[in-house]
């Protein structure tokens, strides 16, 4: 296994500023496919079995999933700086991006064409969730819990959302507090 200390990390504040610009600006609707690629497999600043252990933290804490990992990530080497740098690099482009494409929608926003456009790219983010979803699969393999177990629960907390309508907080807390339990008492020697 690679040391971290031997793989390729941030040169600076303004690099991961630049970094997590450019990422946040190629996702629309979902950029977690995005980060994951460009983080574990283009700049390797992380392995796989820690961005998913980093994506875990960062989906459990309030706000944008990928905005809390952009600042674990930035904190990861760079402290307070690094985590503000980073998050700054995710927000402030992107939103004035988003401001501009807020008036454009408010003065077009009757045409069918730019309703169709939008129903397009929801499409495609679905889609892009997706497939990071089935390439993240492959981590589990390493997991403690068997394959079976997980999948359970991941199917377990889609029923419970999507077809009993339970809040995301007692899902998380319930399938989430027994899956930490369960893998607790397999890794305890």
């Amino acid at each position: 296994m690679e040391n971290r200390a031997d793989r390729p990390r941030p040169a600076s504040l303004a690099d991961l500023f630049i970094s997590f610009t450019l990422l946040a600006l190629q996702g629309f609707g979902g950029v977690v496919a995005v980060v994951q690629r460009e983080l574990v497999e283009r700049k390797r600043w992380l392995t796989q079995e820690e961005f998913l252990e980093e994506w875990s933290v960062a989906q459990s804490m309030p706000g944008p999933n990928v905005v809390n990992m952009s600042m674990m990530i930035g904190a990861r080497y760079f402290g307070l700086p690094g985590a503000l740098a980073a998050m700054g690099g995710m927000l402030l482009i992107p939103l004035l991006v988003a401001l501009g494409l807020a008036s454009l929608y408010g003065e077009f926003s009757s045409y069918p064409q730019v309703a169709g456009a939008l129903r397009g790219m929801a499409a495609v983010a679905a889609g892009l969730i997706a497939a990071t979803g089935v390439k993240l699969a492959a981590a589990l393999k390493s997991h403690p819990l068997p394959l079976p177990l997980t999948l359970g629960f991941a199917l377990l907390g889609l029923i419970f959302m999507a077809l009993l309508h339970l809040p995301m907080l007692a899902t998380l807390i319930g399938i989430g507090g027994l899956s930490c339990v369960l893998t607790y008492r397999r890794l305890k020697p």
